[in-house]
């Protein structure tokens, strides 16, 4: 069910008990961790934190510690499927699940008792009623009458046809009740998009609580811009979540004149900022940076010569010298990067690039260490998929969920290093795939697949590494192409994922197109076609459109999907 009141349905019930956190692999589930533990820091909760990168693992975690709990709390995970069927709890457990994932199950919707829904309730849901979906089992109970044997006089036999009709009206009524729910359900579930980060979800309890800090603020702006790095909203719902975030900003970061001079070296102040769409320039060269972001690499078409050619007359226009350009942003002479903002907007709107500027957030700690919120994004990223073998996927989760205090800035700085080389290596791959004409058209959907061997190929066997590569791909392809059907269609990509067993990663995505509403119907598509193949696929991530399928079943897993979407 979900809860209406945060504080005194969640938070104080959850006060006095020892806690069990479940926390998925993506930047936002870390940001609302790290708001959580603050506050279980303030109060004193005693919480175990376990990541979880799976429904596998959840289950495994959920087994290995049921007997210890009793309240559990899912950040990210568990909305979309029926928890109560998968994890098969104690009557006693009681779940409270934040996620951003929808549409929510329609069963943790209206189980009353031990799932506890910590979502907002602004968010579309559009739940079906619950008459639509649940029946009560004694109705459905048939009337008992034994046949007769043709003896008895006339009024029985009319009441046992009375009988008889009243139980054929009833089987047809279930027969349409059920046809309608299925309807219902397909329209409800068919799509699967996503709601409210859960970052902010989180802040909003704190700020309730009146226990927000500025630290806190900063985690809910990472974690809406997460989503925003990942299209997993639309621009609408992000201005209108900015404008939100910003109000709190305001609260938390105004000075007076006279307070100016009494700011002590380390202090953390948050800033809205109308900055430029290129990821890391702050940290990096101008060049680098405008190759490597996918809104200008796409633009510009950076894997062809001409792409090339129209940078250099890009960089041209503004007049900014080469040797400045190529130099670290933070060595460019000061000059040059005060008005750097104006310049390249200026000369983006004469390239066709007129929303080079977006609306977003810095943070300064003291006056040496400044980085915009998708700065963090893409660093935090970076560290929780480090394809490195040594180290497991805690170590991973433990260092970033580390990279976003302000005491391991040293952690924020590697991640930095990291993501530089992940932009690199997806605009290298994006150049390789678009020349070697691997995107091919299926009829009702794009196709790309990427070979064993390939450089990076290991990186791209994490599901929002290759999620981001294939946004960026298609993006990329978009742009290039000429083929006005093909700019419509969504994407769907696959990487080798184990060699040993033979395994690939799949993921689905939607059209690019201005008016799309981020809504994936994949995540369904692939169920059906595996099912109706008996394809050898395995389910596994919290994102359904993301699924690891055997490398023998993929052509007749291809067919299928192209005949379901035709």
């Amino acid at each position: 069910m979900f809860v209406s009141d945060f504080r005194k349905e969640f938070y104080e019930l959850v006060h006095n008990q020892r806690v069990l956190l479940f926390v998925a692999s993506d930047v936002d589930a870390l940001c609302a961790c790290k708001i959580l533990q603050a506050l279980f820091q303030c109060d004193h909760v005693q919480y175990t934190l376990v990541p979880v990168s799976g429904w596998q693992e959840l289950e495994t975690a959920f087994l290995e510690h049921k007997e210890q709990f009793s309240y559990f709390i899912l950040i990210n995970c568990g909305a979309n499927v029926d928890l109560l069927e998968i994890l098969q709890p104690d009557e006693d457990s009681v779940f409270f699940v934040c996620d951003t994932h929808r549409p929510v199950n329609v069963v943790n919707v209206y189980n009353d008792t031990q799932i506890k829904l910590l979502i907002k309730q602004e968010d579309d849901l559009e739940v079906p009623a619950y008459d639509d979906i649940f029946r009560d089992e004694a109705e459905d109970e048939d009337l008992s009458g034994s046949d007769s044997d043709g003896s008895e006089p006339s009024e029985k036999r009319t009441r046992l046809e009375e009988e008889i009709l009243a139980r054929t009206t009833k089987r047809r009524q279930r027969r349409e009740w059920e046809a309608r729910r299925r309807d219902i359900l397909f329209d409800y579930e068919q799509y699967e998009y996503y709601g409210t980060s859960s970052a902010m979800v989180m802040f909003d309890l704190a700020w309730m609580m009146s226990k927000d800090l500025n630290d806190m603020l900063w985690w809910a702006i990472v974690g809406l811009t997460d989503q925003w790095v990942h299209d997993k909203i639309t621009q609408m719902k992000y201005v209108t979540d900015i404008g939100i975030l910003q109000r709190h900003v305001s609260r938390h970061n105004h000075r007076n004149e006279a307070e100016e001079n009494t700011l002590s070296v380390d202090c953390t102040r948050i800033s809205f900022e109308y900055d430029l769409r290129l990821a890391l320039y702050q940290h990096w060269s101008l060049h680098e940076s405008l190759y490597n972001t996918s809104y200008t690499a796409a633009r510009f078409k950076l894997w062809s010569v001409h792409g090339q050619k129209r940078l250099q007359e890009f960089l041209a226009d503004m007049g900014l010298p080469l040797k400045q350009v190529k130099q670290k942003f933070q060595s460019m002479d000061v000059s040059l990067k005060e008005n750097l903002r104006e310049m390249i907007e200026e000369s983006a709107n004469k390239f066709g690039m007129k929303d080079m500027r977006v609306q977003t957030f810095s943070i300064h700690f003291g006056f040496k260490h400044k980085f915009l919120a998708s700065d963090v994004v893409f660093a935090t990223m970076s560290l929780m998929e480090n394809p490195e073998k040594d180290s497991s996927g805690t170590d991973h989760f433990i260092q970033a969920l580390d990279s976003l205090s302000r005491s391991n800035l040293d952690k924020l700085y590697l991640g930095l290093e990291l993501a530089k080389k992940h932009l690199q290596a997806t605009q290298q791959t994006i150049a390789s795939c678009l020349c070697t004409n691997l995107v091919t058209s299926q009829g009702p959907f794009l196709y790309c697949s990427l070979m064993e061997g390939t450089p990076d190929v290991t990186l791209f066997s994490k599901p929002a590494s290759l999620s981001l590569l294939s946004r960026h791909l298609l993006k990329s392809f978009v742009h290039s192409t000429k083929n006005r059907r093909c700019k419509m269609l969504p994407l769907v990509m696959a990487a080798p994922l184990s060699i040993e067993q033979g395994t690939v990663t799949v993921v689905g995505i939607p059209p690019e197109t201005d008016s799309s509403d981020r809504k994936n119907f994949f995540g369904r598509a692939f169920e059906k076609a595996a099912e109706s193949t008996s394809s050898r696929t395995l389910h596994n991530h919290f994102d359904l459109s993301v699924i690891e399928l055997k490398v023998e079943d993929r052509s007749k897993f291809l067919d299928a999907l192209v005949s379901l979407l035709s």
